[in-house]
């Protein structure tokens, strides 16, 4: 039996997966490291990584897998890897890191990406980078050119978290176009590298790694690659995404009107189109998607993300009398829709980007102390997480997205029939749900080098459908309620 294998590069962990190569059945998925992965962070708002520590972790659970399922260096055919997005990785000529990692959610270079936005123009990037310049990988190059003058001379290339671990396993430093549109190097409208955006942070070209097809023979394993992780010299990288066009992947979404929906600690909705046309450029991500193909196929990703969403409930569960959520489930089935009144603003988590990043924390209204009890907590958090995932989508919507198919990944919040009756009942979709995972994903991705998707998009059918989801056939009482919910955020943004 030979098998792909598939890397998924988190901030807290790694997870690495083992699929079969004819029928991309899951073999197993191991992850390291046990603790959560640490961050450094010097200052109020920053968070690093050193790139190294991913390439141990790797190498560690690559080992620990093979050895788990009695697998040989020699039965693995191909690997593809998921990481995650945004992240700055700055090598010297011999391919050493010149700092650590300045990751996704470090937010030290926000306000100079919201300078470009302004001087660059704002028409200009949202018809050719189809986003503002924000706290992206090329913000941070600037940052690192402004206050790190040094370390600025010596870079030989930057790169994306993937791109590093790709060139761990062979030497080779390159890139796709999907993650060069995440770092916001990407001109949509000319289909090349965003020389104007480079030009105005004053960063050369040349530190631009080469541009490799996100599916087919990245690069090879070389003999220090298989030393060090286990896998055979020879073995190629077939595939390579960020961690949100990934899930959607691994949700055999690829076609505009294909939404993919997770549920984690925060919430993301991702919308494929082939409308070059943005609106909402600072609500709204726009990247390269997967199967974007210069020249040929303008497939785009909108990822809108929800930061309050299942960390809201995780609060709830750690400081009510409850013991799982599967109790916070059962309190909550026997609350009406709308829980008697109760609202809970679920946006606790840091500024929201659909909220025109405003911070405007979580807030829970209309109790009534005599008649309310933790069971209207949790339904009106279960219904305050569904009603912020809606808000979402009706902005893509105004931005084009008019969906036909949605997608989910098996985790918590998708598992309660409150939120995702809630969800499915108000946008009137059915919401399918699949138990798959980034991982598995990168895995299955190595195969599709042969321009297999149906038989792709056949393995996720076949082997992961959970159930789905369907809307009530009754919606007003749950737009009566969102109604509700919409204006006690709206009373809260007008404050703000």
């Amino acid at each position: 039996m030979n098998y792909y294998l598939g890397l998924d590069i988190g901030s807290s962990s790694i997870k690495v997966a083992l699929v079969e190569t004819k029928t991309g059945k899951s073999l197993g998925v191991v992850q390291e490291p046990k603790e959560e992965m640490s961050m450094f962070a010097q200052k109020n708002g920053w968070a690093e990584q050193e790139s190294n520590d991913w390439w141990l972790h790797i190498c560690n659970a690559i080992t620990k897998l093979k050895k788990e399922y009695n697998i040989s260096k020699s039965q693995i055919k191909g690997i593809g890897i998921s990481y995650q997005m945004h992240g700055l990785v700055l090598v010297d000529k011999q391919g050493n890191p010149l700092r650590k990692s300045i990751i996704w959610c470090d937010s030290r270079a926000v306000s100079i990406g919201n300078n470009a936005f302004k001087q660059i123009g704002e028409e200009k990037c949202a018809n050719q980078l189809l986003n503002s310049p924000a706290n992206f990988t090329a913000s941070k190059i600037k940052w690192v050119k402004d206050n790190e003058p040094a370390i600025y001379k010596q870079i030989y290339k930057f790169m994306l978290p993937g791109d590093y671990i790709a060139y761990k396993f062979s030497n080779t430093i390159n890139t796709t176009i999907s993650g060069l549109s995440e770092g916001i190097f990407w001109d949509f409208k000319k289909d090349t590298i965003a020389d104007f955006l480079l030009e105005y942070y004053g960063i050369d070209k040349s530190l631009v790694p080469d541009i490799v097809e996100t599916f087919g023979i990245q690069s090879v394993v070389d003999k220090k690659g298989e030393a060090e992780s286990g896998i055979a010299a020879g073995t190629p990288i077939y595939y390579r995404a960020g961690d949100q066009p990934n899930n959607a992947l691994s949700l055999n979404v690829f076609n505009p009107r294909e939404v993919a929906v997770t549920g984690g600690t925060s919430g993301v909705v991702y919308a494929v189109t082939d409308n070059l046309s943005v609106k909402e450029s600072a609500k709204v991500n726009n990247f390269a998607h997967v199967n974007y193909k210069k020249g040929i196929s303008t497939k785009i990703g909108k990822l809108l993300c929800v930061n309050g969403a299942g960390i809201q409930y995780r609060w709830l569960l750690n400081n009510l009398d409850v013991s799982s959520y599967e109790e916070m489930n059962n309190l909550a089935a026997n609350i009406p829709i709308g829980s008697d009144g109760v609202c809970i603003i679920p946006f606790g988590n840091g500024a929201e980007r659909m909220l025109n990043n405003k911070e405007i924390g979580t807030r829970i209204v209309n109790i009534n102390l005599n008649n309310h009890h933790k069971g209207h907590l949790c339904r009106a958090a279960l219904e305050g997480i569904a009603f912020s995932f809606y808000y979402g989508m009706e902005i893509l919507k105004s931005d084009g997205i008019n969906p036909k198919v949605i997608r989910a990944g098996n985790d918590n919040l998708f598992r309660s029939e409150i939120f995702s009756n809630t969800v499915a009942t108000l946008i009137q979709q059915e919401i399918e749900i699949y138990n798959t995972t980034g991982a598995i994903g990168a895995a299955r991705a190595a195969n599709l080098h042969t321009g297999d998707f149906t038989s792709f998009g056949k393995t996720i059918m076949d082997n992961d459908h959970v159930m789905t989801f369907m809307p009530s056939k009754d919606k007003q009482p749950y737009l009566k309620a969102y109604k509700d919910w919409k204006k006690e955020l709206e009373i809260i943004l007008n404050t703000k």
